[in-house]
């Protein structure tokens, strides 16, 4: 009799998958599951002995369910995964993953599509990435936070909130992303748009608004997404928010100077990844209070490790900006994590069965 399938689940933070898993024949599958995401491979600074852990985890397994980008897999780690013959990963990229490194090593790797909730569907509606991202501009607008946190200690008021209405949004990318956000608050907050990335022009930037059902230009005469250059993004907006795939190109595109160009009323605003903006200058102009706040989704490293400047300093104390931390929650939405782990066991069980791989990124 042959031995059961040795299945690790990793970064499941939540434990969605495990019902899933568990409903597997145990005589067939021997799944193990590991919420704790260990320090990434491939970073320069990760000791020696951290990588000797993370091989130790994953060394017996011979299929690997990862949550895509917790856990990279650079082509170093995989040449040391000898018994690694599946690799399945939530969505349909993951960029954390050498597909070059896995393709040669003849290990498929299988992603999960994107099929929908009911009531989801369409190009006008939010997504989850979307919702969070304005659940983020408006608490650092109206302090949830810290009033939540203050009345809970026994205060009542704090600072006063700042109004959106009216305001200058400025976008970073005026992808999918940051169309579907620039469009809420443009319609719901009656705030004026501007967009900067380094290919975007004013043509396009109105072809966006037309495809989001949106005037190109206002009763006024005023673009509904005006295109400007970064210098002018930066001075003018009241709230900056990033939506840019990250790549070589984009890594570190937000630097210090362009930070302290921000208003000191300003909020900046970050659901996208965290490599974007170069982190030490960010911590710089928030530490001596640059900006009125920041909302931060993403971060250089993920998960933040306990001694990280962004979990101990006292933010909004002595001079300091308010800090809003979530713990990249954009994607987190139950119905997709149950979509996706149900389509990762039925890759598993295709996988097994020799069926054919749907999904399949390499």
């Amino acid at each position: 009799m042959s031995r059961p399938v040795k299945v690790a689940v990793l970064d499941d933070y939540q434990g969605i998958s495990e019902p899933k898993f568990k409903a597997l024949d145990p005589s067939k599958y021997d799944v193990s599951f590991f919420k704790d995401t260990l320090r990434p491979y491939n970073r320069p600074d990760t000791p020696q002995d951290v990588k000797g852990n993370l091989v130790a985890r994953l060394e017996p397994f011979t299929v690997i369910s990862t949550m895509r980008e917790r856990t990279p897999f650079p082509s170093e780690l995989v040449s040391r995964l000898p018994n690694l013959q599946l690799l399945l990963t939530t969505g349909n990229r993951n960029l954390a993953l050498d597909l070059d490194a896995l393709q040669a090593r003849g290990i498929p790797v299988v992603g999960t599509g994107h099929r929908a909730p009911p009531g989801k569907a369409g190009p006008a509606l939010a997504d989850s990435t979307t919702e969070h991202c304005v659940a983020m501009v408006l608490a650092a607008a109206r302090n949830l936070a810290q009033d939540d946190a203050a009345v809970k200690s026994g205060a009542w008021q704090t600072a006063p909130a700042v109004s959106l209405r009216g305001k200058v949004f400025g976008v970073v990318g005026l992808g999918r992303l940051g169309v579907a956000v620039a469009r809420i608050m443009s319609v719901g907050f009656g705030m004026r748009v501007v967009a900067w990335s380094e290919n975007l022009t004013q043509e396009r930037a109105d072809e966006r608004a037309r495809e989001a059902g949106l005037p190109v230009e206002d009763a006024e005469g005023r673009k509904t997404f005006a295109a400007v250059g970064k210098e002018e993004l930066f001075r003018t907006a009241d709230v900056v928010s990033m939506h840019l795939v990250l790549s070589d190109r984009s890594r570190g595109i937000v630097t210090a100077a362009d930070l302290e160009m921000m208003k000191s009323t300003a909020i900046f605003v970050n659901t996208s990844r965290g490599p974007l903006v170069v982190e030490e200058d960010l911590l710089g102009v928030l530490e001596k209070g640059g900006i009125r706040a920041a909302a931060l989704d993403v971060f250089d490293l993920e998960p933040l490790p306990l001694d990280s400047r962004w979990r101990t300093t006292k933010w909004g104390q002595d001079g300091r900006s308010r800090v809003l931390l979530t713990p990249h929650m954009g994607y987190v939405e139950e119905a997709t994590l149950n979509a996706w782990y149900d389509q990762q066991v039925e890759s598993l069980q295709r996988w097994e069965k020799g069926e054919e791989l749907v999904e399949r990124l390499c």
